[in-house]
Order: C-alpha cells, then structure tokens, then sequence
C-alpha cells in the first residue's frame, strides 16, 4: 500500500503551505498511507471520524481551550486515545500549551501553518492524492494529441518512436518514451507521467536518444497528463485484415488499475500515414465523447436507404 513520511510530507510543502515544526520531531518516519479501512486522509480534528492528518482551526482551538479552563479536565490522554500519524494547527494561531504537551508527551508530529485551515486541507488532499496514488507502468509513448493523453503501444519494431516524431514534428507534444507512469490519481481517472531519468528523451531507431525539449523548443514537452485514448499498434497481414469488421459499433476498452480507458487497434502497413491515422482517431474519439458516432450515423444512413429501395419496389 502506497505510503509517504511525515518528513516527506514536510520537506516537500514547508514552504508552500507555511509550516513550522513545533512538536514531535522524533516521528518524523510516521507514516501517512491509504488504508483498507477507507480512514479518511485530511480532516479538522474530529474525535468520531479519525482523519490521519488532524487539522486544527479556529474551532478546534476555541474548543481545546474551554476544555483547559475547565476544572475537571484531567488533560488530552483520554480525549485523544486513538493513533495520530500528524496534527497541524492552521490560520497561524498559538498552540495551546496542553496540544503541545500532548504531543512531547506522545511524539506525535505537530506542524504549524499560516494558511486557513480549508485552504491548508485542499492542498493537503491535492498532494496526498498524487503521492499514494496506486501507480503501474506501461511500455510504449505517451503524448498530448489535440489535447488528449494518448498512449501508443505495439510490439518491438512497430515505429512507435518514429510514429511520435513526426506527431510533435506537427506540434503534438511528448509526455513519455518507452516506459510510462500510471497512477490512478482518482477511481476513474489515470494520470501519466515520465520518470525522471527519461524525460525530454525520445529514442529512434538510427538516430539514437534525441532530446526533444532541446530540438522543438519547451511546448514539445509536457510532464504529466491524463490517459484517455490507448491506440495499439499491429502488423497488417493477410489473416488480420480478412478478420477486420469494417462496420464494427463495439466499443472497445483495456482496464488498468482498474479504470477501463478507451482503445482502438491500428493495423501497420507499409504506405499508410500514421500520424495521420492516429490524429483522426484522436478526432473520432472526441466526436464519440459528444455522442457523435460515424460508424453508427453511416449504418443508420444505409438502412433508411435500404428502407427507400424496399417501399419502392413494393408499389
């Protein structure tokens, strides 16, 4: 199950989210993660629904406060009695001195941040949500076509290196070469994204590694994008093209991670454009996506003619 350290967490946002470490600094390896038990991620501190990042806001604080003035509290112990992974007190507002003692007492990690508290939790999810993404890989080239993430796959040899210069030559852009980052960033949606180590490389067969970023300038490349069109790439012979459905309306679609991403197989044969093709796919995807389908207008347009020819032959 994926997971990130309070330390991660820290070092990655001090700056943009403002924090300062007050506490606890000897848990800095607890653990955030997305468990089993669907506990949710980010929250206020709620003493019911146990969030793993316990924010405090102004309500919180107004709480705790009442609470120490009361003479019957005996302190957080008992109040807090479940597993805290980080708590973080917002809108830049003073710790209170039985919060603070708590978590010495319990090496629980306390951070402070001058953001308001709704602010400092949409960014917390926003990032919490990338880094424990469930992630695989894919072998093939990923790229922005007419804005739509489009991964292209195939075997060995196909030309799918080559089939991606010429679509940034016509001012698509590269995300990926050879092996792709697939996270799924939410139950139905997957982002895809380059490893450090490959980014801005394309490599074609002849020509070696070309840096792509460097030959066609900073648009030629972008770092991450969702995954929406699979085209997968086969060799054209005999057998393949006599089984084709020519008037096929069936949908197809692979699941990964499991989120079903829309697919199209493309035969390979010498002569055939294919970032031309491929364009026109990603074109007949986004009429699909508006509910314009040419395959089914055309069946629909052969039949009401069909229909014409039966009524007249019939008079």
């Amino acid at each position: 199950m994926p997971s990130i350290s309070v330390r991660q967490l820290y070092q990655d946002n001090q700056q943009k989210m403002q924090m300062t470490w007050v506490a606890g600094t000897g848990a800095s390896d607890n653990r955030i993660s997305v468990e089993a038990t669907h506990r949710a991620l980010v929250g206020h501190l709620n003493l019911i629904h146990h969030n793993q990042v316990q924010v405090i806001g102004n309500s919180e604080i107004e709480y705790l406060n009442q609470l120490s003035q009361n003479a019957d509290f005996t302190g957080l112990d008992e109040l807090l009695d479940f597993d805290i992974p980080l708590m973080i007190v917002a809108n830049d507002l003073p710790v209170p001195d039985d919060l603070r003692a708590y978590c010495h007492a319990h090496n629980v990690p306390l951070l402070t941040s001058q953001l308001e508290s709704p602010y400092l939790m949409d960014l917390l999810r926003l990032y919490l949500q990338r880094v424990l993404a469930i992630s695989t890989t894919k072998h093939g080239v990923f790229l922005d076509v007419f804005e739509v993430g489009v991964l292209l796959t195939g075997q060995s040899g196909l030309g799918k290196s080559e089939l991606a210069l010429e679509l940034i030559s016509r001012g698509h852009s590269l995300i990926a070469d050879d092996s792709v980052e697939l996270l799924r960033t939410t139950p139905e949606t997957l982002e895809g994204r380059c490893p450090p180590l490959l980014r801005d490389f394309l490599e074609v067969r002849g020509l070696g590694i070309l840096n792509i970023r460097h030959i066609f300038g900073e648009t030629s490349i972008q770092l991450q994008k969702q995954l929406e069109l699979i085209i997968n790439l086969v060799i054209a012979d005999d057998n393949y093209m006599k089984q084709l459905d020519r008037l096929s309306t069936i949908i197809e679609t692979e699941n990964i991670l499991g989120v079903d991403v829309r697919s199209v197989t493309v035969p390979v044969a010498v002569g055939r454009n294919l970032a031309v093709v491929v364009e026109a796919a990603v074109r007949n995807y986004m009429l699909q996506q508006r509910g314009k389908d040419s395959t089914k207008e055309f069946i629909e347009r052969q039949k009401l003619l069909m229909t014409k020819e039966q009524n007249k032959s019939d008079e």
